[in-house]
């Protein structure tokens, strides 16, 4: 499924709340605060599964970045979003519901975003969505940390803003 800059998303205020709708393109050429969800997939050997975003994205193109992500739509909710966008973006349907770790407000970093992180055991094969997804692979959250710290223009930034978080509640051998 190709981005769509038409689609509908809600708007929020300060404290997430819905004070109305608006398109895509809109509400990011506005810089309106809207909800989205990042997951992390660890798999049986504690290894992160991390995307490189397609090069056709509207933001941060070519980017690494967490397992899955994507926009809160309108009317949809955080933990709802998190099970269709790893269906919709990696080919799979979680065995057990993705568990929130955190939640991160909205600020430029995140793009006006309030982002719930949430993790999930799965070990693959996964069926990259081309539309939104280069290429992925496993990472130990120790090869991640050196990646970020050597060269952080390879991610984007809500990335580099929660990794550091997930990175603490995460240990090797330890899927949730």
């Amino acid at each position: 499924m190709a981005q769509n800059l038409n689609e509908l998303f809600d708007v929020v205020d300060e404290q997430d709340r819905v004070t109305g709708q608006a398109r895509r393109r809109g509400v990011h050429a506005r810089g309106w605060r809207h909800r989205a969800v990042h997951v992390l997939v660890m798999n049986g050997a504690g290894r992160v599964f991390l995307h490189q975003r397609s090069k056709k994205k509207d933001l941060f193109p070519g980017k690494w970045d967490s397992s899955c992500a994507g926009h809160v739509g309108a009317g949809e909710d955080y933990d709802g979003t998190a099970v269709r966008e790893m269906q919709e973006e990696l080919g799979v349907r979680p065995v057990r519901p993705p568990q929130r770790m955190f939640r991160i407000e909205a600020c430029p970093d995140t793009g006006w975003e309030f982002v719930w992180v949430y993790c999930v055991a799965a070990e693959g094969p996964f069926t990259l969505q081309a539309d939104e997804i280069e290429r992925g692979d496993w990472f130990a959250p120790e090869e991640i940390d050196r990646w970020v710290a050597a060269t952080p223009d390879d991610f984007a930034s809500a990335f580099l803003l929660l990794w550091p978080r997930a990175r603490t509640r995460l240990s090797p051998g330890a899927a949730p």
